[in-house]
C-alpha cells in the first residue's frame, strides 16, 4: 500500500498548549499568574509557528488580566474585600 503526505507537517506547538491551558485556567483560578503566562507563551508559540492557537492563547490571557483588574477594583470599592450578594 502506498502513503500518501500532503507534504505539511500540521504539529502543535507545546507552548501554544500550555498557554491555552494558562488561559484557560486562568479564567478560574489565579488570574494575577495564569493570565500573563498565558500571555507569555502564547506570543512566544506565535514566533515559532504562527498558528491560530498561539492567538488564542494571547487573547484568553489579556481577558484574565482583565478580569483580574477588575476584581481588584470591586475589592477597592468594597472596602478590601471581594464578596458577591445575589438575589
Amino acid at each position: 500500500m502506498a502513503s500518501y503526505s500532503t507534504g505539511k507537517a500540521s504539529r502543535t506547538s507545546g507552548l501554544a498548549i500550555a498557554g491555552l491551558v494558562c488561559g484557560i485556567v486562568g479564567l478560574f483560578f489565579l488570574p494575577i499568574v495564569l493570565g500573563p503566562l498565558a500571555v507569555v507563551f502564547g506570543v512566544m508559540a506565535l514566533r515559532q509557528t504562527g498558528s491560530a492557537m498561539a492567538k488564542w492563547d494571547i487573547g484568553l490571557g489579556v481577558v484574565d488580566i482583565i478580569l483580574m483588574i477588575v476584581m481588584f477594583v470591586v475589592a477597592a470599592h468594597n472596602g478590601g474585600s471581594l464578596t458577591w450578594h445575589v438575589g
